[in-house]
């Protein structure tokens, strides 16, 4: 499965290189290549999952009753949501470049991240547009370097 944001209101177009948001650097900062990793999670809870399940209105049970996801769905136990570690990983880019200057940000689900996973989100730069638009690729992995997400964004920062 895999998902795309744009922020709300955007045409996901570039504004050729003008941002609406607060960028923490310029795109003369970066070149292609550079890499930024960020810790997401270590030995991810149960409880950490309910919460996200309770913020976002998502109480599908194969996420929180240990009984459902194992006798009913014949996974091994309850599974964090996607969107989960795809708001985590977008975190990662946020904190990178600032906010509100993504314009695209989508990923794949790769693999299911379960309850004591320890995550690890790394983006790395792909191109630079003489506009300001940053090409990001994205992934993260859990402790045993298994990709579970794996995506892209574009973001336009000040040149």
């Amino acid at each position: 499965m895999s998902t795309a944001a744009k922020p709300s209101g955007s045409s996901g177009r570039p504004s050729g290189g003008s941002s609406s948001g607060i960028p923490k650097l310029r795109a003369s900062q970066l070149k292609v290549g550079d890499v930024r990793e960020a810790v997401l999670f270590e030995n991810l809870t149960r409880t950490q999952i309910v919460m996200y399940a309770g913020a976002s209105g998502d109480f599908n049970p194969i996420h929180h009753d240990e009984t459902f996801a194992t006798k009913a769905a014949g996974y091994p136990s309850v599974f964090a949501h996607g969107m989960l570690t795809m708001g985590m990983t977008g975190r990662l880019l946020t904190d990178w470049l600032g906010d509100g200057v993504l314009r695209e940000y989508g990923v794949r689900f790769v693999k299911q991240v379960w309850p004591g996973d320890s995550l690890t989100a790394k983006g790395t730069v792909t191109a630079i547009g003489d506009d300001g638009t940053v090409e990001i690729e994205v992934v993260t992995t859990n402790q045993n370097g298994e990709p579970v997400v794996a995506g892209s964004a574009r973001a336009v920062l000040p040149r």
